[in-house]
């Protein structure tokens, strides 16, 4: 979907070169919001998954931060993985070579959820009772996958709301 919105964007930059931040924050954001919403119809198994999916997200951010920012081993990694993020020992393996050879990432998953759910969390207060789930959804899509440092000032004045100055 974020695709389509971004190829629809009148700008030839904004459909062709995507923030995986953006792109992947949004993906781990949306599956929450789909169950929040009743997507499932509070099927326990499925939000089960939801939040698998999104400790692994937590995850795979702690990785990329102890793997090149501290002395963590790889023998320390896959035990990490494996014993507190609960993924199997093969996946582990392959998750630490990767982290290996991609820094940073692997955050673009976390630090892009947190972005757009803080975004959403600040517009939803300012709007009060005006807000729209849709149509907050559309002026974020409709920018194309900008960097998220970008995204307030453009949902801002998609949604005709005051541009505030970056905090």
């Amino acid at each position: 979907m974020q695709l389509e919105y971004a190829n629809r964007h009148p700008s030839l930059i904004r459909r062709i070169l995507g923030s995986g931040v953006t792109i992947e924050g949004w993906a781990v954001y949306t599956e929450q919001t789909l169950l929040d919403q009743g997507y499932g119809e509070g099927d326990l198994a499925l939000r089960l998954s939801q939040l698998k999916f999104y400790l692994r997200a937590v995850g795979n951010a702690i990785l990329d931060h102890r793997m090149h920012c501290t002395e963590m081993t790889d023998e320390e990694a896959l035990r990490f993985l494996v014993d507190e993020v609960f993924q199997s020992e093969g996946e582990a393996r392959l998750k630490v070579i990767r982290a290996k050879q991609s820094s940073v990432q692997l955050s673009t998953y976390f630090v892009g959820r947190m972005a757009h759910y803080r975004l959403r969390q600040q517009i939803q207060r300012e709007m009060g009772a005006r807000f729209n789930l849709g149509r907050y959804h559309e002026a974020v899509l409709k920018q194309g996958s900008v960097p998220v440092k970008f995204l307030p000032e453009l949902v801002r004045s998609a949604l005709g709301l005051p541009v505030r100055q970056a905090e």
